[in-house]
Protein backbone atom coordinates (compact mmCIF):
# COMPACT_ATOMS: atom_id res chain seq x y z
CA UNK A 1 0.00 0.00 0.00
CA UNK A 2 1.04 3.33 -1.00
CA UNK A 3 1.90 5.71 1.31
CA UNK A 4 -0.54 8.20 -0.12
CA UNK A 5 -2.96 5.90 0.24
CA UNK A 6 -2.49 4.42 4.04
CA UNK A 7 -2.17 7.94 4.80
CA UNK A 8 -5.69 8.41 3.46
CA UNK A 9 -7.28 5.35 5.23
CA UNK A 10 -5.90 6.53 8.73
CA UNK A 11 -7.33 10.18 8.01
CA UNK A 12 -10.55 8.73 6.86
CA UNK A 13 -10.35 6.72 10.34
CA UNK A 14 -9.68 9.52 12.40
CA UNK A 15 -12.25 11.67 10.25
CA UNK A 16 -15.16 8.94 11.53
CA UNK A 17 -14.81 10.07 15.02
CA UNK A 18 -17.99 11.86 16.09
CA UNK A 19 -15.83 15.46 16.65
CA UNK A 20 -14.32 18.46 14.32
CA UNK A 21 -10.71 17.73 13.68
CA UNK A 22 -8.76 21.03 13.53
CA UNK A 23 -6.33 20.54 10.30
CA UNK A 24 -3.26 21.17 12.27
CA UNK A 25 -3.96 18.35 14.77
CA UNK A 26 -4.40 16.05 12.08
CA UNK A 27 -1.51 17.23 10.80
CA UNK A 28 0.50 16.57 13.72
CA UNK A 29 -1.50 12.92 14.06
CA UNK A 30 -0.59 12.20 10.81
CA UNK A 31 3.53 13.92 10.60
CA UNK A 32 2.83 15.72 7.50
CA UNK A 33 2.04 19.13 6.75
CA UNK A 34 -1.53 21.38 6.95
CA UNK A 35 -1.59 21.73 3.11
CA UNK A 36 -1.29 17.89 2.65
CA UNK A 37 -4.36 17.38 4.86
CA UNK A 38 -6.12 19.89 2.61
CA UNK A 39 -5.19 18.11 -0.45
CA UNK A 40 -5.74 14.52 1.40
CA UNK A 41 -9.58 15.94 2.55
CA UNK A 42 -10.16 16.95 -1.06
CA UNK A 43 -9.35 13.74 -2.53
CA UNK A 44 -11.55 12.15 0.25
CA UNK A 45 -14.22 14.37 -1.04
CA UNK A 46 -13.47 13.49 -4.65
CA UNK A 47 -14.04 9.56 -3.83
CA UNK A 48 -17.36 10.49 -2.56
CA UNK A 49 -16.63 11.10 1.19
CA UNK A 50 -18.72 13.94 2.86
CA UNK A 51 -16.32 15.62 4.67
CA UNK A 52 -16.92 19.23 6.37
CA UNK A 53 -14.87 22.27 6.96
CA UNK A 54 -15.68 24.79 9.67
CA UNK A 55 -13.74 27.87 9.96
CA UNK A 56 -12.93 29.89 13.26
CA UNK A 57 -11.56 28.59 16.86
CA UNK A 58 -13.28 25.74 17.16
CA UNK A 59 -13.44 24.82 13.75
CA UNK A 60 -12.00 21.82 12.00
CA UNK A 61 -13.40 18.54 9.66
CA UNK A 62 -15.68 16.35 10.48
CA UNK A 63 -16.94 12.85 7.97
CA UNK A 64 -20.68 13.60 8.24
CA UNK A 65 -23.85 12.26 6.76
CA UNK A 66 -24.26 12.63 2.93
CA UNK A 67 -27.33 11.87 0.21
CA UNK A 68 -25.71 8.09 0.01
CA UNK A 69 -23.50 5.74 1.25
CA UNK A 70 -19.68 6.48 0.82
CA UNK A 71 -18.06 3.70 -1.49
CA UNK A 72 -15.77 1.09 -0.04
CA UNK A 73 -18.03 1.18 3.24
CA UNK A 74 -21.34 -0.42 3.40
CA UNK A 75 -23.51 -0.90 0.76
CA UNK A 76 -27.26 -0.16 1.90
CA UNK A 77 -28.21 -3.57 2.80
CA UNK A 78 -25.32 -3.94 5.01
CA UNK A 79 -25.75 -0.65 6.37
CA UNK A 80 -29.15 -1.40 7.73
CA UNK A 81 -28.64 -4.91 9.28
CA UNK A 82 -25.41 -3.14 11.37
CA UNK A 83 -27.29 -0.34 12.01
CA UNK A 84 -30.02 -2.36 13.97
CA UNK A 85 -27.84 -4.82 15.44
CA UNK A 86 -25.40 -2.05 16.89
CA UNK A 87 -29.42 -0.67 18.43
CA UNK A 88 -30.26 -4.03 19.58
CA UNK A 89 -26.73 -4.42 21.73
CA UNK A 90 -27.07 -0.54 22.61
CA UNK A 91 -30.72 -1.76 24.15
CA UNK A 92 -29.77 -4.98 25.70
CA UNK A 93 -25.98 -4.87 26.20
CA UNK A 94 -23.91 -7.89 25.95
CA UNK A 95 -20.79 -8.10 28.33
CA UNK A 96 -17.41 -7.74 26.66
CA UNK A 97 -18.89 -5.78 22.97
CA UNK A 98 -21.10 -3.04 25.27
CA UNK A 99 -18.76 -0.13 24.64
CA UNK A 100 -17.67 -0.90 21.33
CA UNK A 101 -21.12 -1.58 20.24
CA UNK A 102 -21.81 2.23 20.90
CA UNK A 103 -18.82 3.66 19.53
CA UNK A 104 -19.48 1.90 16.50
CA UNK A 105 -22.80 3.07 16.20
CA UNK A 106 -21.47 6.61 16.61
CA UNK A 107 -19.33 6.06 13.57
CA UNK A 108 -21.79 4.59 11.39
CA UNK A 109 -24.33 7.13 12.62
CA UNK A 110 -21.94 9.96 11.31
CA UNK A 111 -22.28 8.59 7.33
CA UNK A 112 -25.98 6.76 7.41
CA UNK A 113 -28.18 8.82 5.07
CA UNK A 114 -31.20 9.81 6.22
CA UNK A 115 -33.68 7.30 3.73
CA UNK A 116 -31.51 4.42 5.53
CA UNK A 117 -31.97 6.38 9.68
CA UNK A 118 -35.77 5.74 8.33
CA UNK A 119 -35.64 2.06 6.97
CA UNK A 120 -33.78 1.09 10.42
CA UNK A 121 -35.71 3.05 12.39
CA UNK A 122 -38.47 1.40 11.11
CA UNK A 123 -37.05 -2.24 11.25
CA UNK A 124 -36.64 -1.63 15.54
CA UNK A 125 -40.32 -0.58 15.85
CA UNK A 126 -41.88 -3.63 13.80
CA UNK A 127 -39.28 -6.65 15.18
CA UNK A 128 -37.88 -5.50 18.37
CA UNK A 129 -39.61 -7.06 21.88
CA UNK A 130 -38.24 -6.39 25.05
CA UNK A 131 -36.93 -9.41 26.91
CA UNK A 132 -38.58 -9.41 30.54
CA UNK A 133 -35.05 -9.83 31.83
CA UNK A 134 -33.01 -7.01 30.21
CA UNK A 135 -32.91 -4.00 31.85
CA UNK A 136 -34.57 -0.79 31.17
CA UNK A 137 -35.22 0.33 27.63
CA UNK A 138 -32.65 2.84 26.39
CA UNK A 139 -33.36 4.87 23.16
CA UNK A 140 -29.93 4.23 21.09
CA UNK A 141 -30.17 7.77 19.74
CA UNK A 142 -29.75 9.16 23.37
CA UNK A 143 -26.55 6.39 23.78
CA UNK A 144 -25.11 7.74 20.43
CA UNK A 145 -25.33 11.48 21.57
CA UNK A 146 -23.54 11.00 24.68
CA UNK A 147 -20.88 8.63 23.34
CA UNK A 148 -20.35 11.39 20.43
CA UNK A 149 -19.69 14.21 23.46
CA UNK A 150 -17.64 12.05 25.53
CA UNK A 151 -15.66 11.09 22.35
CA UNK A 152 -14.98 14.69 21.23
CA UNK A 153 -14.40 16.31 25.28
CA UNK A 154 -17.60 18.02 25.05
CA UNK A 155 -19.86 19.61 27.43
CA UNK A 156 -23.10 18.54 27.97
CA UNK A 157 -26.77 18.96 29.00
CA UNK A 158 -29.54 16.74 29.58
CA UNK A 159 -32.40 16.69 31.80
CA UNK A 160 -31.83 14.34 34.89
CA UNK A 161 -34.51 12.21 36.38
CA UNK A 162 -33.66 11.19 40.21
CA UNK A 163 -34.83 7.69 42.05
CA UNK A 164 -37.48 9.96 43.84
CA UNK A 165 -38.42 11.41 40.47
CA UNK A 166 -37.28 14.63 40.84
CA UNK A 167 -36.36 15.79 37.44
CA UNK A 168 -33.11 18.73 37.08
CA UNK A 169 -31.23 20.05 34.36
CA UNK A 170 -27.54 19.05 34.43
CA UNK A 171 -23.97 20.01 32.79
CA UNK A 172 -21.58 17.38 32.81
CA UNK A 173 -18.31 16.60 30.88
CA UNK A 174 -18.40 12.88 30.02
CA UNK A 175 -16.02 10.59 30.04
CA UNK A 176 -17.80 6.69 29.78
CA UNK A 177 -20.65 5.00 28.93
CA UNK A 178 -20.52 1.44 30.83
CA UNK A 179 -23.15 -1.36 31.52
CA UNK A 180 -23.22 -3.06 34.65
CA UNK A 181 -25.85 -5.97 35.20
CA UNK A 182 -28.61 -5.13 33.23
CA UNK A 183 -28.05 -0.84 33.03
CA UNK A 184 -26.02 1.50 30.97
CA UNK A 185 -24.59 4.13 33.29
CA UNK A 186 -22.97 7.34 32.27
CA UNK A 187 -19.64 8.71 34.19
CA UNK A 188 -19.04 12.33 34.06
CA UNK A 189 -17.96 15.12 35.92
CA UNK A 190 -20.54 17.26 37.04
CA UNK A 191 -20.30 20.89 36.73
CA UNK A 192 -22.55 22.51 38.68
CA UNK A 193 -21.58 19.94 42.16
CA UNK A 194 -17.99 20.20 40.70
CA UNK A 195 -17.11 16.25 41.24
CA UNK A 196 -17.61 13.12 39.13
CA UNK A 197 -21.04 11.48 39.32
CA UNK A 198 -22.87 8.21 37.91
CA UNK A 199 -26.04 8.39 36.04
CA UNK A 200 -28.70 5.98 35.04
CA UNK A 201 -28.51 6.10 31.46
CA UNK A 202 -32.48 5.34 31.04
CA UNK A 203 -33.05 8.43 33.37
CA UNK A 204 -31.69 11.06 30.89
CA UNK A 205 -33.59 12.60 28.48
CA UNK A 206 -32.50 15.39 25.79
CA UNK A 207 -28.85 15.36 25.71
CA UNK A 208 -27.74 18.29 23.91
CA UNK A 209 -24.07 18.76 23.50
CA UNK A 210 -23.18 22.65 24.23
CA UNK A 211 -20.37 22.81 21.43
CA UNK A 212 -17.69 23.59 24.17
CA UNK A 213 -14.49 21.20 23.63
CA UNK A 214 -12.67 21.31 27.15
CA UNK A 215 -9.83 19.31 28.04
CA UNK A 216 -9.57 15.67 29.78
CA UNK A 217 -9.97 15.90 33.42
CA UNK A 218 -8.44 12.94 35.16
CA UNK A 219 -10.43 10.04 35.35
CA UNK A 220 -12.00 9.40 39.18
CA UNK A 221 -10.42 5.56 38.17
CA UNK A 222 -8.68 3.18 35.66
CA UNK A 223 -11.22 1.29 35.55
CA UNK A 224 -14.46 3.08 34.82
CA UNK A 225 -16.92 -0.31 35.25
CA UNK A 226 -15.10 -0.76 38.50
CA UNK A 227 -15.45 2.35 39.67
CA UNK A 228 -19.68 2.34 39.24
CA UNK A 229 -19.71 -0.99 40.52
CA UNK A 230 -18.17 -0.04 44.04
CA UNK A 231 -20.60 2.99 44.16
CA UNK A 232 -23.59 1.15 43.68
CA UNK A 233 -22.84 -1.16 46.02
CA UNK A 234 -22.06 1.10 48.45
CA UNK A 235 -25.06 3.20 48.41
CA UNK A 236 -27.54 0.38 47.30
CA UNK A 237 -29.14 -1.92 49.78
CA UNK A 238 -28.29 -5.31 50.00
CA UNK A 239 -30.53 -8.10 51.12
CA UNK A 240 -29.13 -11.46 52.56
CA UNK A 241 -31.51 -14.43 51.99
CA UNK A 242 -31.40 -18.22 53.95
CA UNK A 243 -33.24 -20.58 52.80
CA UNK A 244 -33.87 -24.13 53.29
CA UNK A 245 -34.54 -26.14 49.94
CA UNK A 246 -36.41 -29.39 49.72
CA UNK A 247 -33.70 -30.96 46.83
CA UNK A 248 -30.58 -32.12 46.78
CA UNK A 249 -27.68 -29.73 46.77
CA UNK A 250 -26.35 -31.31 43.20
CA UNK A 251 -29.95 -30.44 41.78
CA UNK A 252 -30.11 -26.88 43.21
CA UNK A 253 -26.59 -26.34 41.99
CA UNK A 254 -27.38 -27.86 38.18
CA UNK A 255 -30.85 -25.42 38.25
CA UNK A 256 -29.02 -22.01 39.34
CA UNK A 257 -25.28 -22.74 38.18
CA UNK A 258 -23.34 -19.33 38.89
CA UNK A 259 -26.32 -17.81 40.08
CA UNK A 260 -26.32 -20.98 43.00
CA UNK A 261 -24.50 -18.61 45.94
CA UNK A 262 -23.49 -20.96 49.04
CA UNK A 263 -24.79 -24.16 49.23
CA UNK A 264 -24.79 -26.47 52.37
CA UNK A 265 -26.07 -30.03 51.87
CA UNK A 266 -28.29 -30.94 55.02
CA UNK A 267 -29.11 -34.48 53.64
CA UNK A 268 -29.99 -36.36 50.51
CA UNK A 269 -33.12 -34.63 50.00
CA UNK A 270 -32.60 -30.87 51.40
CA UNK A 271 -29.81 -28.19 51.59
CA UNK A 272 -29.43 -24.62 52.92
CA UNK A 273 -28.83 -21.95 50.25
CA UNK A 274 -27.36 -18.10 51.32
CA UNK A 275 -26.93 -15.45 48.97
CA UNK A 276 -27.25 -11.55 48.45
CA UNK A 277 -28.81 -9.29 46.30
CA UNK A 278 -29.95 -5.26 46.34
CA UNK A 279 -33.19 -6.58 45.01
CA UNK A 280 -36.08 -8.74 47.00
CA UNK A 281 -37.71 -9.47 43.27
CA UNK A 282 -34.92 -10.78 42.20
CA UNK A 283 -34.34 -13.03 45.81
CA UNK A 284 -38.02 -13.92 45.32
CA UNK A 285 -37.65 -14.74 41.66
CA UNK A 286 -34.79 -16.76 42.18
CA UNK A 287 -36.56 -19.17 45.07
CA UNK A 288 -39.86 -19.66 43.44
CA UNK A 289 -38.82 -20.59 39.12
CA UNK A 290 -35.99 -23.20 41.13
CA UNK A 291 -39.34 -25.92 40.86
CA UNK A 292 -39.12 -27.22 44.58
CA UNK A 293 -40.99 -26.44 48.51
CA UNK A 294 -38.62 -23.83 50.44
CA UNK A 295 -38.69 -22.17 53.16
CA UNK A 296 -37.45 -18.77 53.57
CA UNK A 297 -35.48 -18.02 57.13
CA UNK A 298 -34.55 -14.58 56.68
CA UNK A 299 -34.57 -11.66 55.49
CA UNK A 300 -37.87 -10.55 57.20
CA UNK A 301 -38.50 -8.19 54.04
CA UNK A 302 -38.01 -10.96 51.59
CA UNK A 303 -40.86 -13.38 53.67
CA UNK A 304 -43.60 -10.48 53.44
CA UNK A 305 -42.58 -9.92 49.62
CA UNK A 306 -43.25 -13.64 48.87
CA UNK A 307 -46.31 -13.36 51.00
CA UNK A 308 -47.70 -10.65 49.11
CA UNK A 309 -46.61 -12.60 45.88
CA UNK A 310 -48.87 -15.14 46.80
CA UNK A 311 -51.70 -13.47 47.57
CA UNK A 312 -51.11 -11.66 43.98
CA UNK A 313 -51.40 -14.89 41.84
CA UNK A 314 -53.74 -16.10 44.22
CA UNK A 315 -56.46 -12.99 43.29
CA UNK A 316 -55.23 -13.85 39.50
CA UNK A 317 -56.23 -17.51 39.42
Amino acid sequence: MSGTSARLLNLLSLLQAPRDWPGSELAARLEVSPRTIRRDVERLRDLGYPVRATMGGEGGYRLVAGTAMPPLLLDDEEAVAIAVGLRTVARHPVAGIDQASIRAMAKLQQVLPSRLRHRVGALNAATEAPSPFSGPDIDPEILTVIAGAAAGHERLRFTYEAGDGTASRRLVEPYRLVTVGRRWYLVAFDNDRDDWRIFRVDRVSAPRPTGVRVPPRTPPAEDATAFVTARLYSTAPTYRAVATLHASAEWVAARLGDAAGELEPIDAGTCRLSGQSDTLEWLAFRLVMLGCEFDVHEPPELVDYLREMAARTLRAV
